[in-house]
C-alpha cells in the first residue's frame, strides 16, 4: 500500500517541472491523478513554458506506475476550463481527495510592462484560487489542498530601488504572499470540515523557471546576458544551506506528506521546503 493509496489527485502545471514530478510522486504512492496544463506561451512570460508533448510525457510516466491519469489543456485563468477537466475527473474516478494549486509563471525582467503584472497575478493568485475554487464542493473529510508559494513570500519588499522597473517581477511576490494568506484563512473555514489546505514553499528549484536567462539576471544583474554558468556561483545566496538548488522531487517529497493521513492534522501551515532561505532573511517571530 502506498502512502496516498486509492486517493484522487488533481495537479494544475502538471506538464513539466515541480507539476510533472508531483504528479509521479503521488502516482508512484498510488494516486490517480487529474492533470491539466495550459501547454501554450504566455507573451509576457521569459522563457518557454510546457508543450502538449510534456503533458503527454507526464501521462506516460504517471501510467508507468500503474496508475490511471485524465490529462487536459486547461488555462487556470479560465474557472470554467478547469471545473471541465474536474468533472471529467471525477466521471473517471468517481472521487476528488488532494488538490494541488502549482501552476505559475515569472515574468520578470521582461519588456512586458503592466501585462507582465497582470498575467502573473492572473496564474499565480488567480490561478489558485480557481483550481480549488472548482474543487472546493467536491471534496469530502480528510482532503487535502495544497498551494505552492515560494521563499519570495518571505523577503523583504521594502528595499527595491525601483518598484516599477520590473511589474511581473514584482507581481509574481505580491502573488505568493496572496495565495499565502488565502490559504492561512481557508485553513481557518475548512478546518470543521476536517478539510486540510497549506502552503509549501521551494525556495530555487531546478525546473525551466530557474533555469532561463530572465532569472540568470535576477542573480547577476551586473551582466546584460548572464548563463547558466555565471549565475551559478551566486544561487547559493539564497540559501543558508551552501546550495544552488533543490530538485523538484525534495518539493513533491513534501507534497505528498501533505496530501497523506500522515499529515491528518497538520492544516494551515506555512512548509518551507528552502534550504534555510527563511533563516537568512528573518529573525524568529513567535
Amino acid at each position: 500500500m502506498g502512502r496516498v493509496e486509492g486517493k484522487v489527485a488533481f495537479i494544475s502545471g502538471a506538464a513539466r517541472g515541480q507539476g510533472r514530478s508531483h504528479a509521479v510522486r503521488l502516482a508512484e504512492e498510488g494516486a490517480d491523478i487529474i492533470a491539466v496544463d495550459l501547454c501554450r506561451d504566455i507573451a509576457s512570460n521569459t522563457y518557454p513554458l510546457g508543450t502538449s508533448e510534456d503533458l503527454e510525457e507526464t501521462v506516460r510516466l504517471v501510467e508507468a506506475h500503474g496508475r490511471k491519469i485524465v490529462a487536459l489543456e486547461a488555462d487556470v485563468r479560465e474557472a470554467a476550463q478547469l471545473k471541465a477537466a474536474v468533472d471529467q475527473g471525477l466521471e473517471t474516478f468517481g472521487r476528488l481527495d488532494v488538490v494541488v494549486a502549482n501552476a505559475g509563471i515569472a515574468p520578470m525582467f521582461g519588456n512586458s510592462g503592466v501585462q507582465g503584472w497582470l498575467d502573473v497575478i492572473g496564474v499565480n493568485l488567480m490561478g489558485v484560487l480557481n483550481t480549488i475554487h472548482v474543487a472546493l464542493p467536491h471534496l469530502k473529510e480528510g482532503a487535502s489542498i495544497i498551494a505552492t508559494g515560494s521563499a519570495a513570500a518571505f523577503m523583504p519588499t521594502d528595499i527595491v530601488d525601483n518598484p516599477s522597473a520590473d511589474p511581473g517581477g514584482s507581481g509574481y511576490t505580491v502573488a505568493k504572499i496572496g495565495l499565502s494568506q488565502y490559504i492561512h484563512e481557508l485553513a481557518r473555514v475548512l478546518a470543521g470540515q476536517m478539510i486540510r489546505a497549506n502552503v509549501v514553499h521551494p525556495t530555487n528549484c531546478n525546473t525551466g523557471m530557474l533555469q532561463s536567462e530572465a532569472m540568470y539576471k535576477a542573480f547577476r544583474p551586473d551582466l546584460e546576458h548572464p548563463t547558466r554558468e555565471d549565475a551559478l556561483p551566486a544561487f547559493p545566496a539564497q540559501q543558508a544551506m551552501p546550495i544552488p538548488w533543490v530538485e523538484p522531487v525534495d518539493i513533491s517529497n513534501a507534497v505528498v506528506y501533505l496530501a497523506s493521513d500522515e499529515s491528518r492534522y497538520v492544516t494551515g501551515m506555512q512548509m518551507r521546503v528552502d534550504a534555510g532561505s527563511y533563516l537568512k532573511f528573518n529573525s524568529f517571530k513567535k
